[in-house]
């Protein structure tokens, strides 16, 4: 299983709202910490807009935090809404041209495997990410320790 940029970089992102805590944020401070196009930063934020994950505020005093609590954002559950072709292999498509289809055992191992995968990370959550580790990446990121202690 590969997970898409778009999803790591979501998953950054909200790790780095997680951090910040209360205090907003800005796509162009979290494009720089993660040396990351902000570009393609603007399709996920929207797309976490989108979806809930964050809140966006335009103008002077605007920028982005999280909209939820970071107890109740499942890492699964972000991979779920951020991949948007979970097909392992062929016969996962609807368009699945493989002849061995019909007689093949792979299907359901493979189906079992990725739900398995999808229910380790159903275990944890965004603020698992962070437990006892704030401060830390606080530093990492360059975010003054006073904004991320929460």
């Amino acid at each position: 299983m590969h997970l898409t940029r778009f999803t790591d970089y979501a998953l950054r992102v909200l790790l780095y709202l997680a951090v910040k805590g209360e205090e907003r944020a800005t796509i162009g401070e979290i494009a720089d910490t993660y040396a990351i196009s902000r570009n393609h930063l603007m399709k996920i934020v929207q797309e976490l807009n989108q979806k809930g994950y964050l809140e966006a505020t335009r103008g002077k005093h605007g920028g982005l935090r999280l909209k939820r609590d970071p107890a109740s954002i499942t890492l699964g559950g972000l991979v779920r809404d951020t991949e948007n072709d979970m097909a392992l292999v062929e016969c996962f498509r609807d368009d699945n041209a493989c002849v061995v289809t019909p007689s093949c055992k792979l299907r359901p191992i493979l189906n079992e495997a990725l739900g398995a995968f999808l229910q380790v990370l159903d275990d944890y959550t965004l603020a698992d990410l962070l437990e006892g580790r704030s401060a830390g990446l606080s530093r990492l990121m360059r975010i003054p320790v006073s904004t991320a202690d929460h």
